[in-house]
């Protein structure tokens, strides 16, 4: 099964190395394994995890005839960026290095020069509705994201409770083994704790300071480890939109789950994390394709005006976008921002609505219609700007 990103990838790996980052078990490996399969030449797989691959990479014991050589999980080992820059300059002409890793590879630089100009880097996501799935309807999908979520594994084997144990599981795999291994944290427990406590707090506003006071750490404490959280695609925040928001103030985070069926704080909330990871898998891929500058935002000033969602790409702004789970009246926080400023496209998602309909040039709309139809994937066609 071909992934949304494997065939640009396939084609950045003939100019330069790509580096493929994403959530433990997102499938970074399969894909891996899949460009192999289509390459007519020989390749090697090698995983840092295997003690025996470990001295293969240490030793750079392949063959120079091997046009395409994977390295899982390579950024456990400390000195690789050092490493690869070594082994990618000394390469033979044709051969093509992939290099994929659970943790962000390009924030870590530990160890040797740069690898500027060496490398496109790419990050893969779990599953959302606008990825097309053979023999799945649209609506069993999104009826899957909101219960067992969107990594591979789980999402097509919908079991609840294999899909909760799996959870479980690789969760405790991230805390003992690339938390361990890639961040100073000593206390893993409080950690885990630290993480359930942003579970039940998606969508609201996340106040690291009360958070450090229940939990008996320092602020700087807390800080640190939502940036290890993010680190390692467990979560992802989201901070304000201050420019040209009257009245605004400097406002926490609200933080989100790259796993759909980790937040714990109602369906409201699911919905609201399936349209933030959908929205960021979108434009995670118009960065790492066509290299637009884009981020994510929420609105929410001084009156209490809000609206959940500011998308910007090249610093315009193309979406303002709440989010409903039953409620179809157009929010008055989108009606203000709307007019106030002009943005591309005003959405109101609504989860339960079955007929959309526009009011004042906003869209109502369910989450299933406009991910699929009214605002396609930027990957379906390769030759508009990003898709949509």
């Amino acid at each position: 099964m071909r992934r949304y990103c494997e065939q640009y990838i396939a084609d950045d790996l003939k100019k330069k190395m790509v580096f493929l980052g994403g959530p433990r078990q997102v499938g970074k490996t399969t894909l891996s394994k899949n460009i192999c399969q289509n390459n007519s030449g020989k390749h090697l797989y090698l995983n840092w995890d295997i003690t025996e691959d470990q001295q293969t990479i240490i030793k750079k014991q392949w063959l120079s005839n091997n046009n395409l050589i994977i390295f899982d999980e390579l950024h456990k080992y400390p000195l690789w960026k050092r490493w690869i820059k070594g082994v990618y300059d000394a390469r033979p002409a044709e051969q093509q290095y992939l290099v994929t890793g659970s943790a962000r590879l390009d924030v870590y630089k530990r160890g040797g020069d740069s690898l500027l100009g060496r490398y496109h880097y790419w990050r893969l996501h779990p599953f959302t509705i606008d990825e097309p799935l053979p023999n799945i309807l649209v609506s069993e999908m999104y009826a899957r994201l909101l219960t067992v979520g969107g990594f591979p594994e789980p999402f097509l084997n919908p079991d609840e409770r294999e899909a909760r144990r799996w959870r479980h599981e690789r969760f405790a795999r991230i805390l003992q083994e690339d938390v361990r291994d890639l961040e100073n944290i000593k206390n893993i427990q409080l950690l885990s704790l630290f993480s359930d406590a942003l579970r039940a707090r998606v969508g609201g506003l996340i106040t690291l300071s009360n958070l450090a006071r229940d939990l008996e750490i320092s602020p700087k404490t807390a800080k640190t480890w939502l940036a290890s959280i993010e680190k390692m695609y467990i979560a992802f925040a989201v901070y304000p939109l201050s420019r040209n928001v009257p009245r605004s103030i400097l406002k926490p985070p609200k933080v989100y789950f790259f796993d759909n069926a980790d937040v714990l704080n109602g369906d409201g909330a699911k919905l609201e994390n399936l349209v933030a990871t959908t929205l960021l898998k979108r434009l995670h891929f118009i960065e790492d394709n066509y290299g637009y500058r884009t981020s994510l935002h929420y609105i929410r000033d001084k009156d209490g005006r809000e609206v959940d969602f500011a998308v910007l790409i090249d610093d315009k702004l193309e979406y303002l976008i709440e989010v409903k789970l039953n409620e179809d009246a157009v929010a008055s926080g989108l009606k203000y921002y709307a007019e106030k400023l002009k943005p591309k496209n005003a959405v109101q998602i609504v989860g339960n609505l079955k007929t959309a309909y526009e009011n004042n040039n906003i869209l109502v709309i369910n989450p299933c219609e406009f991910f699929t139809t009214f605002a396609p994937p930027p990957w379906i066609n390769k030759d508009s700007d990003y898709g949509g």
